[in-house]
Order: C-alpha cells, then sequence, then structure tokens
C-alpha cells in the first residue's frame, strides 16, 4: 500500500513544530473567547492594551471631521450607540465619537 518511510529526523522536526505552535493557538483562542470588558481609555495605563492604544493614537473625541468610531469600517456597534465594539482592540468598546489611526471608511 505505502511503503516509503518517514525518516527519524522529519518527525521530530514535525513534532517540536507541532509543540511550538500550542502556545500560540492557545493564546489566539483566549483572546477570542475572552469578554469584551470596559471601554477603552487611552488614559489608563493599567489598561494590558495601552500600549497598542498609544501607538494607534486612540482618542475618545475626534479631531479629523467626518472620521469617527462610528463610521470605520472596524466598528461593530449600532447607530445611535454611545460605545461599540472594535475589530482593532479585540473587541472591546470604544466611543462612537472616538478616532484611531487605523480608521477606514466604513462601505
Amino acid at each position: 500500500m505505502f511503503d516509503q518511510k518517514l525518516p527519524r529526523r522529519s518527525l521530530l522536526k514535525g513534532a517540536l513544530a507541532g509543540l511550538a505552535a500550542i502556545p500560540v493557538v492557545a493564546a489566539v483562542t483566549r483572546a477570542s473567547a475572552a469578554p469584551a470588558g470596559a471601554p477603552i481609555d487611552p488614559n489608563n495605563a493599567a489598561d494590558p492594551l495601552h500600549g497598542q492604544v498609544t501607538a494607534l493614537g486612540y482618542v475618545t473625541a475626534s479631531k479629523t471631521a467626518g472620521q469617527s468610531c462610528a463610521n470605520c469600517a472596524q466598528y461593530q456597534g449600532k447607530a445611535g450607540d454611545a460605545t461599540g465594539a472594535c475589530n482593532i482592540f479585540g473587541g472591546r468598546p470604544v466611543a462612537s465619537g472616538g478616532w484611531c489611526k487605523v480608521w477606514a471608511k466604513k462601505s
């Protein structure tokens, strides 16, 4: 049927790669299963996402005309909501009037 032998070295490499992938898969699964949590506050240095929030320049009140979280492609809130989930921040709520450098017009 299938007489080709698998070299030991290939088997060990595959096993090590599989073991190395376990923490990555666990982290991704844990992040996607995490509850939405409190709304993002750019002034809260204790927030685990503070570094990402700062790097992306997130503010709770947009200073750019016509651009706000409410009309961004990443915003998941409904029209008229004060806050809504944002894909950029792992589903955490952001202010509908907020803005960050990743803003992209909702189509």
